[in-house]
């Protein structure tokens, strides 16, 4: 990379308005989850807090909430694979954004910045960027790239650069701005379902613990774990010039993420799941939308395009 490249990397980022407030921000979403979701498995095994609505609710929530990350946020907002009416692209947009992964404009911008500078100087999640050498290196990388970037007093990837099209949408900066309250909907969601289901406030409680604190926890380190397994293990089928990779154990928890060497190979491409065995749900899900109306204009990556990036042991 070259010292105008290396510039760029870092001319883009700005600081963090109130970082103290971010950092403990950043904590109670990272940290309440796992401890909630710790406090229900315990109860859980004694027979108080674990239902099998708790679980449908918990299912229900991964996907469905899952589905505005992987296809609003990532497919449709940030990479543009596929077209849609405005209104359901900021439906996508509330969906992802009860996620509790960061408001939407951020989190596009991020993950274009990310593509730009992909394992090298710049990238805001990369595991193998000054992270030293050796296995202490490799912990320490694959440990920024999951978790640790999270807490940087940066903002990492300057929104009026990177995601201007965002800006310039009024019903997703709209979107954007009340971020917490599509986090508070999510939540809602799921203590009302448990509500409904139950019949008790008692039911509705279970089910927020499972269908919010622990759903959001899984979501998180699904996402995460693009950022740090994807970029470590695994294996290449095409040259994309970074360390993506494919993990087929992770496709299905990450909703047909993990082919991630294929999404760096063809970023636009509505499909990850670029094989016929490689299971997309996220594609499936945008390719039902085109059967009923709901999308159009899907990108599609021929053969011909496949075959001339492929690695000579993947063609």
């Amino acid at each position: 990379m070259g010292p105008d490249h290396a510039l760029a990397a870092t001319a883009d980022v700005r600081p963090v308005a109130m970082p103290l407030v971010d950092r403990i921000a950043s904590g109670v979403v990272t940290a309440a989850p796992p401890i909630m979701l710790a406090v229900g498995m315990w109860f859980g095994w004694t027979g108080n807090l674990l239902a099998w609505r708790d679980l449908l609710i918990l299912a229900l929530s991964y996907m469905i909430i899952g589905t505005g990350i992987t296809v609003g946020f990532h497919r449709l907002l940030t990479h543009r694979s596929f077209k849609c009416h405005r209104v359901v692209r900021a439906g996508l947009a509330a969906l992802g954004s009860a996620a509790a992964e960061g408001p939407v404009i951020d989190w596009v911008a991020t993950h274009r910045k990310h593509h730009v500078f992909s394992d090298v100087a710049g990238d805001p999640h990369s595991p193998h960027v000054d992270h030293g050498s050796g296995w202490r290196g490799a912990i320490r990388g694959l440990a920024h790239a999951h978790l640790g970037w999270v807490f940087s007093d940066m903002e990492v990837a300057d929104e009026r650069r990177y995601a201007k099209d965002l800006l310039a949408d009024p019903l997703i900066r709209f979107v954007d701005r009340t971020f917490v309250v599509w986090v508070i909907a999510g939540l809602a969601a799921a203590f009302g379902l448990g509500v409904a289901l139950s019949g008790t406030v008692a039911g509705g409680l279970t089910a927020l613990l499972w269908g919010g604190a622990a759903r959001i926890f899984l979501m998180h380190h699904a996402t995460f774990s693009i950022n740090s397994i994807c970029h470590f293990f695994g294996y290449q089928s095409y040259d994309t010039a970074d360390e993506s990779r494919n993990v087929p154990w992770l496709a299905i928890p990450t909703w047909g993420e993990a082919w991630h060497n294929n999404h760096h190979a063809f970023p636009t491409s509505y499909r990850h799941g670029l094989r016929w065995w490689q299971i997309d749900p996220s594609a499936m899900i945008i390719r039902a939308m085109e059967a009923v109306g709901m999308a159009w204009d899907l990108v599609r990556v021929d053969h011909e395009r496949q075959a001339k990036k492929a690695l000579p042991q993947a063609a």
